[in-house]
């Protein structure tokens, strides 16, 4: 079978701005890695986005923090978790992979490690996303987001390119008025993201606490390393995080692969998720299979 390449996907509706900005690096022969950093790099700024990066909704206290990370073929990964001010945590976790001996920095050390390599400040919280978050305090409801709502909580972004490897990224600025210093699966390699060159690499979204206690990335892509289609790989990987969360219709979880071939699939718990998939001969938004 002739590999399908380059091809780019990515979740959620939002995943298909991103995927055109990947594919302006595809498209021109150039490698995964700076394509799914430049992907993403349009969602994190996009204040209309109010899940991920400017804009995003704050934790408890009012403050907006992010988390990202990002996987290049070879292995190498870089995160950043709780980061405050920085408009572009994806960018960051890319220069802790390259210019540090360390894959993760959080908090004030991720915030000074920006700062040390250029990264200006900027304040993250914007006019709609703090007038929401005063009326989530008066409310006092529950911090969960509720399900499947548009513009959900992260970008996963995965891309092979024309000389055949792979990469992936992924960004957010974690559930809404999560309990402040809470960080969920997208910065954690082999959780909300993973890549192996040999066989494919895998995204999440959704409730970050129930992809962590399945290791889901890591899992999806070692049902592709069994021979598993990029679909039924991501419905095992979902049956696995059900298994392990009692209360799995009262949340989100959904996966999207894409195999060493091209080939792509995505299975979550709930309907309602989809994603984006972009190549030389189409871009379609496309509605996941789901359990329940």
């Amino acid at each position: 079978m002739k590999p399908n390449r380059p091809i780019v996907l990515s979740t959620w509706k939002h995943g298909m701005a991103a995927n055109e900005a990947a594919w302006q690096v595809l498209g021109a022969g150039g490698r995964a890695l700076d394509a799914v950093e430049a992907g993403v790099r349009v969602t994190e700024s996009d204040p209309d986005v109010r899940t991920v990066g400017l804009g995003g909704y704050p934790d408890a206290s009012g403050v907006v923090t992010l988390d990202a990370c990002i996987m290049n073929e070879a292995g190498d990964c870089g995160s950043v978790a709780c980061l405050r001010d920085i408009e572009n945590p994806i960018s960051v976790a890319r220069k802790v992979m390259e210019e540090t001996p360390h894959v993760m920095l959080v908090g004030a050390g991720a915030l000074e490690f920006a700062l040390s390599q250029g990264f200006p400040r900027t304040n993250l919280l914007t006019e709609k996303s703090e007038a929401d978050w005063k009326r989530w305090k008066a409310s006092k409801t529950e911090a969960r987001q509720e399900i499947n709502v548009e513009n959900h909580d992260t970008i996963g972004l995965v891309a092979l390119d024309a000389a055949g490897n792979l990469s992936g990224a992924c960004t957010t600025s974690g559930a809404s008025y999560k309990l402040p210093g809470r960080v969920g699966d997208s910065p954690l390699i082999g959780a909300g993201l993973y890549v192996d060159n040999e066989v494919g690499a895998a995204c999440a979204t959704g409730w970050g606490e129930a992809v962590i206690r399945a290791v889901g990335c890591h899992l999806v892509v070692e049902f592709l390393r069994q021979g598993h289609d990029p679909e039924t790989a991501c419905r095992l990987a979902v049956e696995r995080v059900i298994s392990k969360n009692p209360d799995y219709r009262e949340i989100q979880v959904g996966f999207v692969a894409l195999d060493k071939h091209g080939r792509h699939g995505s299975y979550c718990i709930q309907s309602g998720f989809n994603y984006a998939v972009l190549d030389a001969s189409h871009s379609d938004l496309i509605d996941a299979p789901h359990a329940v």
